[in-house]
């Protein structure tokens, strides 16, 4: 082990730096080979697999033959990572539209989604608002701003998605009944919200019969796309809110299975 002037141990911290380097490089791209990331760090193809390895252990992305990517399968979610990296300006039409929907001393739920955190930005001007979410970067957000009364909903940490779950979540989110809940998921088909994980699909469904008004905030790159677990019917959802990139023979079906869908202007 080497100590530099600032008695930093660089030995250590090394490859956890590198490994890093390489999560954000994969996020950026989406899915790479291993010989890119070879090329990329100047390491060799074990070094890559090895850290490729500790990378997958921690959720943060997952190998194939030959590569590793971070985008999501029907069975894989993306680390939440990827996905605030992703659809940025489709994410902020979406929220604008949905921030329409709410009204001074209102009780608003947000699930774990980044399109429900961009909603987060919007609320310092239609405060008091209480908010509940089990997002920790929602609940830091929300840390910060005035007239906000925050229920922050605990449970199972999960590092992949930066949130809790499971069990004590969802009787933590049973217990509350809102005016609101804004929420995504990462498929949907013409008649289906759906989700890949099983825990994930528990503390949603608490969060459908928990509020009073659903709203589903979905961009037009989870359309026409299914998942492992199915959530709900869009027809649970009071609103389903998609960006205007969403092309009209994706949005056709889902009103004629009885969707209420609104389009968000860019």
């Amino acid at each position: 082990m080497t100590t530099d002037v600032d008695g930093d141990t660089t030995e250590l911290s090394r490859p956890a730096r590198r490994q890093a380097e390489i999560a954000a490089y994969v996020v950026k791209h989406g899915s790479v080979s291993a010989n890119d990331l070879v090329e990329a760090f100047g390491v060799s193809v074990m070094t890559v697999h090895r850290d490729l390895d500790e990378l997958e252990r921690q959720g943060v992305v997952r190998k194939y033959r030959g590569g590793v990517s971070a985008q999501p399968t029907s069975v894989f979610e993306s680390n939440v990572a990827y996905r605030l990296n992703t659809a940025h300006a489709e994410k902020a039409a979406i929220a604008r539209h949905a921030r329409a929907m709410i009204e001074p001393g209102m009780s608003v739920m947000l699930d774990d989604s980044t399109s429900a955190l961009a909603l987060v930005d919007l609320f310092e001007d239609i405060t008091p608002l209480t908010v509940a979410t089990n997002f920790l970067p929602a609940i830091t957000k929300l840390a910060q701003l005035r007239d906000i009364t925050l229920l922050a909903l605990g449970g199972i940490y999960s590092a992949t998605h930066d949130s809790f779950g499971g069990m004590p979540c969802a009787e933590a989110v049973e217990a509350l009944h809102t005016d609101l809940l804004f929420c995504s998921v990462s498929a949907v088909s013409s008649t289906h919200a759906f989700h890949q994980e099983e825990e994930i699909v528990l503390v949603k469904r608490a969060m459908l019969r928990s509020a009073r008004t659903k709203v589903l905030l979905v961009d037009h790159a989870k359309l026409q796309r299914t998942a492992l677990h199915r959530l709900a019917p869009l027809t649970d959802f009071d609103v389903v809110i998609v960006d205007e990139k969403t092309p009209k023979n994706l949005i056709d079906p889902l009103r004629d299975h009885g969707a209420t869908v609104e389009v968000a202007e860019l």
